[in-house]
């Protein structure tokens, strides 16, 4: 396991009793309460520091709800530093009023997430959320890249158009690791890497892999890459909790990450599971 603490960049939370999510509608794993209960249980044992939080895709009009009860959560338990809300981007320069709204809430409002992963390939070079992702560092806020691969050209158009934005890449960019697809997302994450205002969080590869059967060695070339177009300043660790949970326990995947990164210096270990998501995330 990692000798340093670490800052979870990626955290779910939520209570479908609460909010309605209509994505887990028959999923027998998920489609029930993970509060912080189930969080310090599923974690037990680890040295969990921080966590950042992200947008769960309940129903856009619960939207601003959820963010208001992830900041209830993150005052019950002090270790959540962060979140990232759902952000209307689509609607451009009239995303504002709900962006107002959002840093309203306090500091531990860090970016936003706009999920593009259920849209067309064309979505993300819309004009209009092009224009959203541009004004989000005017309101200090990031940009959860939320993507699966055949969306990553358009994706790296995207971030060409918006250089002063932050971005970070959830999940790797979502490669097809079930059938060990490699290619072209090896060649679009190197172009996408080439942009300076990108980072990227090695969380997700077992929910895409083959979640019953992966194997470490399922995962290494994925790890390897990203830890190779990136570099140790620009990646980070995310458990993507309960979300993984359909493919691995949460000390489970720790430590095939400790083991795929071993290779790494201690500092560039240190920057891996706990460094980069504070300075990212701004925590």
């Amino acid at each position: 396991m990692p000798s340093t603490p670490i800052i979870d960049a990626h955290l779910h939370l939520w209570d479908p009793t609460r909010f309605r999510m209509r994505w887990l509608d028959g999923n027998d794993v998920l489609d029930q309460p993970f509060g912080l209960a189930e969080f310090r249980e599923h974690t037990q044992g680890l040295e969990v520091e921080g966590m950042v939080y992200l947008q769960v895709e309940v129903e856009p009009a619960y939207a601003l709800l959820e963010a208001r009860w992830a900041l209830e959560q993150a005052r019950v338990d002090t270790r959540i530093l962060g979140l990232v809300p759902w952000a209307p981007l689509e609607n451009g320069e009239r995303a504002r009023a709900f962006l107002d709204a959002l840093v309203a809430l306090g500091p531990l409002v860090k970016g936003v997430r706009r999920l593009i992963q259920g849209e067309s390939r064309a979505f993300c070079l819309k004009t209009n959320f092009v224009r959203g992702v541009q004004i989000l560092p005017e309101y200090g806020l990031s940009f959860d890249l939320c993507i699966y691969q055949p969306q990553l050209a358009n994706t790296i158009e995207l971030v060409r158009q918006c250089p002063e934005t932050s971005f970070v890449l959830d999940h790797i960019g979502k490669p097809n690791i079930k059938v060990q697809q490699l290619d072209p997302w090896r060649d679009e994450l190197r172009q996408l890497a080439a942009l300076p205002n990108v980072c990227c969080k090695l969380s997700g590869l077992v929910t895409e892999a083959d979640q019953q059967h992966w194997t470490l060695d399922d995962l290494r070339p994925y790890v390897e890459h990203v830890v190779e177009c990136f570099g140790e300043d620009r990646i980070m660790f995310g458990s993507d909790w309960p979300v993984a949970y359909q493919a691995s326990s949460y000390a489970r995947w720790v430590e095939t990450l400790d083991t795929l990164t071993a290779g790494l210096s201690q500092k560039a270990r240190h920057k891996l599971w706990n460094h980069n998501a504070r300075r990212f995330y701004r925590l």
